[in-house]
């Protein structure tokens, strides 16, 4: 009785330890990716957002539903997965934008593209994803 008792605790342990295994494993392996979408009218310089969809095309359609309420002209300025991004605007509505794996390195990354193709540039719309 008592060697039946022991070889069903070894059983047991056995499986939760496989199931935690599995559990962690396929956690990390399976980990949702969210995307973010900044779009932004040079025309108008209207700009629309989103931030933790599960797709990029959901993301990017979200944005320009949002920048098209309050102008014409609208485009995808920069979209992000698992990060940030932001939207920089300069003289005569330049624009640069970008993606970081942070808030700092996304807005760095955008004021150095409008930086490129205007002067007096800031940001005017950073979004980060979960």
């Amino acid at each position: 009785m008592i060697k039946h008792h022991k070889t069903t605790i070894t059983m047991a342990l056995a499986l939760v330890l496989t199931w935690v295994s599995g559990v962690t494993l396929n956690g990390s392996a399976h980990a949702a990716d969210y995307f973010g979408a900044i779009a932004f009218s040079q025309t108008t310089g209207a700009h629309g957002y989103s931030y933790d969809y599960n797709s990029q095309r959901e993301a990017e359609i979200q944005a320009m539903a949002e920048c098209r309420k309050y102008g014409r002209g609208c485009e995808v300025a920069t979209w992000v997965r698992n990060g940030c991004a932001a939207l920089a605007v300069g003289d005569g509505e330049g624009w640069g934008g970008d993606w970081g794996n942070d808030r700092r390195e996304a807005e760095h990354k955008a004021l150095n593209r409008c930086d490129k193709n205007t002067g007096n540039c800031q940001i005017r719309r950073w979004v980060c994803t979960r």
